[in-house]
């Protein structure tokens, strides 16, 4: 059986790293390139430099931004005093494409997972609790994914925030269990964000 270049079998297993990415895709995206001209792959390896280099988390919400703070902290006609609590950056793309919500963002940086030994001390919630006291911030909108982590996490940080005396609302059950909220269209995240309801 005939073996591929060490050098593509090299790059296969960088790309296998990616999540989604198997084998065959990754086999594809080699075969792809090798067709593209040197200044293409020049180009796309540039910009894979760079990604690293210019991007950088929003000292505010902990989004990934090439701008400190970022956009969304800093526009003035946002409702600085609502912050939609996130698991991940792309959630917030995902919610920001519905149109409907012109509030901030606070990204955790992940979930509560204990099997995976993430526990609330590597998220980012300390911030959050330094962001609610520092801004008098009125309203906690909980918008991890409706799966047993998101759940778990989102119950946390409701206890956690209750004895502040501010608004605590988790988005609504437009989104089934066991979604990602990455991947959610933007009618349903909609409803999600309309029917979010108080968290006790």
């Amino acid at each position: 059986m005939a073996r591929l270049p060490e050098t593509i079998q090299n790059l296969i297993e960088e790309f296998n790293k990616l999540p989604g990415i198997g084998p065959k895709t990754s086999e594809r995206f080699i075969f792809y390139l090798l067709k593209q001209p040197t200044e293409e792959l020049d180009k796309l390896a540039e910009r894979i430099k760079r990604l690293k280099e210019k991007i950088t988390t929003c000292p505010v919400c902990y989004n990934f931004t090439d701008t400190v703070p970022c956009p969304i902290c800093s526009d003035s006609k946002r409702d600085q005093k609502t912050i939609c609590v996130v698991s991940e950056s792309p959630d917030v793309i995902a919610i920001e494409k519905t149109s409907k919500y012109q509030g901030s963002y606070h990204v955790l940086g992940g979930v509560i997972n204990q099997i995976e030994g993430i526990g609330p001390e590597q998220l980012k919630i300390k911030e959050l609790v330094n962001r609610i006291q520092k801004n008098g911030i009125k309203e906690i909108i909980l918008a991890t994914n409706p799966d047993l982590e998101g759940e778990s996490t989102a119950l946390y940080l409701a206890r956690l925030l209750k004895p502040m005396k501010i608004r605590i609302t988790r988005i609504g059950r437009g989104l089934p269990m066991g979604s990602n909220i990455e991947y959610a269209d933007e009618v349903t995240l909609a409803n999600a964000l309309a029917g979010r309801g108080e968290m006790n």
